[in-house]
């Protein structure tokens, strides 16, 4: 089984990352979750909820296609295919609908779920008495913030009948409001389902087009005509879906070229929104990493190609400072390293982290704003800033400019934004946390004060090197060192003159040694150094080139200690038959330190034998 990464977020155990699935133990019936990407259908990405219990309720029923018109399904499908919208058939209250076409994967999860179904019944569930008693199209926007209508039909003489079309997304707000409710609202527990795996998104005419289009389906598949004779009264048959004109269009004020021309229009535009849709559905994947480096990058390619930007930046709120900080920048004039942070209220992305309100400006100037510097050399006047929020609060902000078309930015790249933004906002707060993992991991091995490895480490990786000198017959060798007279000078001059000197000397250990070298606080005024696959001889030579460093440094009371400044005294053992452990080997070392002390100070002594 592959590691997992365990966070807790939100009260959830959020695996970043999964090699194998456990089984669920017979024991624990309870909840057991993997994080993946929503939308993701084939990776090992997607929330995956298991309940083990037998009190599981079982989902409903959506459909009974047996009790539809004969004939009448794959014409309706077909329909929904050409459109792109969702089509119900229903007969009464739903679920179950008697044909569901295209169905929006939110609106499934939520009545096929004996928890949430009773949800949609103020809505979709009560649509179809509605469209009867109405006679005519009834719009509603439904629990989910899906744009709907329900309308009366009829299909071969068969009464009662009604359609729900669309469900569908008509603004990006409503979008970016239901997915913020399935990652952490009330909707959560809807993930097991795959809710986002099938989401429409539309123009509010498309829906008119549609009830407009289902009407005459309907009349040519009762089959009436007012050019039959009264004599001659054979029902037309009934219309298949190969029969059935391309989308429904009206026929008889249009030549057959505007036809073609809005069948390939129509075409084309759900091509788009079906590529687009497929986009979407990955887009958490591209932009997700487990390592928030990685992300950061991520996030920002990504939307920048989106926007068709040259220049773009991704912030990060620090919440302790409140201040943003830059994470990841393309085509800046200053290195990322040296962007200031930016204050609440500073400048446009303070501004907009103060006001949780996106910007979209097509000219600087006419906007009376402050233009940039020349020396940054920008092609445009138009940017968009745009805050990046998650669980009502906001925790970054989006920069993006110099188009590469030279066009200006406008409402409709916003709109792009705030469709893709529930998935920004998810992947950066679980980079964040992945980013604070690592802080709290760091913080549990490193001395505060110094800065260096503790203890604890050192401990752990001593016997990761004593284990490979014993399969490998490699040389390993360890320091103890001890800052001469530290009593003395704390004494003197105080704890927190002894703090400065603890946090000198450790870093002229630090630059005296090379990369793989491990240098720790052992305790005290008493520092560790691990030297891996290193024999005695060139330990000697790092053990000395410290010794010097620290003699020749200036402290700040130097001068009051009995040696006249500051040194050190150093113990050198090394991994052998008679020190074969870390104990033993830590101790040959420590008897080292103690002949040095014991013959004047700020020399080295080597212990080769444990005893």
């Amino acid at each position: 089984m592959g590691e997992l990464l365990a966070l807790v977020w939100h009260g959830v155990e959020i695996y970043t990352h999964v090699c194998e699935a456990p089984e669920p133990s017979d024991r624990n019936p309870s909840l057991t979750v993997y994080w993946r990407s929503p939308g993701a259908q084939q990776t090992d990405k997607l929330l995956r909820m298991t309940k083990n219990s037998p009190r599981s309720k079982a989902a409903k029923a959506q459909e009974h296609p047996e009790d539809a018109p004969a004939g009448w399904a794959p014409v309706q499908h077909r329909l929904a295919a050409s459109t792109g919208l969702s089509i119900l058939l229903v007969n009464g209250r739903q679920p179950p609908a008697l044909v569901i076409s295209d169905n929006n994967s939110i609106c499934h999860a939520l009545q096929s779920s004996p928890d949430h179904g009773s949800l949609c019944d103020p809505y979709c569930g009560d649509a179809h008495r509605r469209a009867i008693d109405s006679g005519g199209v009834v719009h509603y926007k439904c629990h989910a913030g899906l744009q709907c209508f329900a309308m009366p039909i009829q299909i071969a003489n068969q009464r009662n009948l009604a359609v729900i079309g669309g469900r569908a997304f008509v603004t990006a707000a409503d979008y970016r409001v239901t997915v913020e409710r399935l990652l952490t609202g009330d909707l959560r527990h809807l993930a097991a389902s795959d809710p986002l795996s099938n989401v429409i998104f539309a123009e509010p005419a498309k829906l008119d087009q549609l009830a407009d289009s289902l009407q005459k389906v309907a009349g040519h598949f009762k089959g009436e005509t007012s050019d039959v004779s009264p004599k001659v009264k054979e029902p037309a048959p009934p219309a298949t879906a190969d029969a059935l004109p391309a989308l429904s269009l009206p026929v008889p004020l249009k030549s057959s070229s505007d036809m073609q021309h809005e069948i390939d229009q129509l075409r084309g535009e759900l091509e788009y929104r079906s590529h687009f849709a497929e986009s979407l559905r990955h887009f958490l994947e591209r932009i997700s990493s487990t390592d928030p480096e990685n992300t950061y990058t991520a996030i920002l390619t990504n939307s920048k190609d989106l926007l068709l930007a040259e220049r773009a930046s991704l912030l990060v709120v620090d919440e302790r400072a409140n201040e943003l900080v830059l994470k990841a920048g393309v085509g800046l004039r200053t290195p990322n390293s040296e962007v200031a942070r930016i204050r609440l209220g500073e400048g446009v992305a303070g501004g907009v982290l103060q006001s949780g309100r996106a910007l979209v400006v097509e000219n600087i100037e006419n906007a009376g704003m402050q233009p940039a510097p020349p020396e940054r050399q920008y092609k445009t006047k138009s940017f968009i800033s745009y805050p990046i929020r998650f669980g009502g609060r906001t925790i970054g902000v989006l920069n993006v400019t110099d188009k590469t078309s030279g066009e200006k930015y406008n409402d409709v790249d916003l709109s792009l934004l705030e469709i893709i933004g529930p998935q920004v906002a998810l992947a950066l707060e679980r980079a964040e946390w992945q980013e604070r993992a690592k802080e709290f991991q760091l913080m549990s091995i490193t001395d505060q004060l110094t800065g260096l490895l503790n203890r604890r480490y050192l401990q752990e990786r001593m016997n990761e090197e004593v284990n490979r000198s014993k399969r490998y017959d490699f040389p390993m060798s360890f320091l103890m060192i001890d800052i001469d007279d530290f009593k003395s000078y704390n004494d003197l001059n105080g704890h927190q003159a002894g703090d400065q000197a603890l946090q000198i000397t450790a870093h002229c250990l630090k630059v005296a040694l090379r990369a793989a070298d491990v240098a720790c606080r052992y305790g005290g005024e008493e520092f560790g150094i691990l030297l891996p696959q290193t024999p005695l001889n060139e330990a000697s030579v790092i053990a000395e080139r410290m010794r010097q460093r620290v003699a020749e440094t200036v402290y700040p009371h130097g001068h009051s200690q009995p040696l006249g400044r500051v040194t050190i005294s150093i113990g050198i053992s090394a991994f052998s038959k008679a020190a074969d452990t870390p104990e033993r080997i830590i101790a040959a070392a420590d008897r080292a330190l103690y002949s040095a002390k014991s013959k004047g100070k700020n020399r080295i002594e080597f212990n080769r034998k444990a005893k």
